[in-house]
């Protein structure tokens, strides 16, 4: 799984991540909905694992849906250029929308995604990450539920990767380079 030069020390283990997840949940069925079914956006391919999680705590009706971002490549800082790779498949004009992102750091991937989404006039639009790290912010960007806020270092595992690698990790680790 890992290169030579690679260590991964333990974070978060699963049972932090699915308690916190439970939590969220909660808390967005506690905000509900309006007159149709909450979307859930899951933000491809780091959140897929929080989503797949999130989404079964969440007790409302939904819809799911799936958008695809680039801004990492193979580095471990994002580049700042952000590009769309997947786009919606479901119109979400005049409707309740739920943004799941695995981090947020610069803040440039989920501004470019606000932008996006709310040319599309969504009732409301709102954003669930599963970590947050301020240390590498460069843009505000409003985060309405947020399962952990972490320190400037570089994660991987549960659904986030280092160069396509390390998603089916279920926990969250800090990647060094030895």
């Amino acid at each position: 799984m890992s290169n030579s030069n690679e260590i991964m020390d333990p974070y978060l283990d699963a049972s932090q991540i699915a308690a916190r997840i439970a939590s969220l949940g909660r808390s967005i069925t506690e905000v509900g909905a309006g007159p149709s079914p909450l979307v859930v956006v899951c933000v491809l391919k780091g959140s897929f694992m929080f989503f797949a999680d999130l989404v079964r705590q969440i007790d409302l009706p939904t819809n799911l849906v799936f958008l695809g971002v680039s801004s990492y490549g193979g580095a471990t800082e994002s580049s700042g250029a952000v590009r769309l790779t997947h786009d919606l498949t479901l119109d979400i004009r005049d409707r309740d929308v739920l943004i799941v992102e695995d981090i947020v750091d610069t803040g440039l991937t989920m501004s470019y995604l606000l932008d996006i989404l709310r040319a599309r006039a969504p009732r409301s639009l709102r954003v669930c990450t599963l970590l947050h790290k301020p240390a590498r912010k460069r843009v505000d960007v409003p985060l309405d539920y947020v399962g952990f806020t972490i320190d400037d270092v570089f994660v991987v595992g549960y659904g986030l990767d280092y160069d396509e690698r390390y998603r089916n990790v279920p926990y969250i680790g800090v990647l060094r380079f030895a």
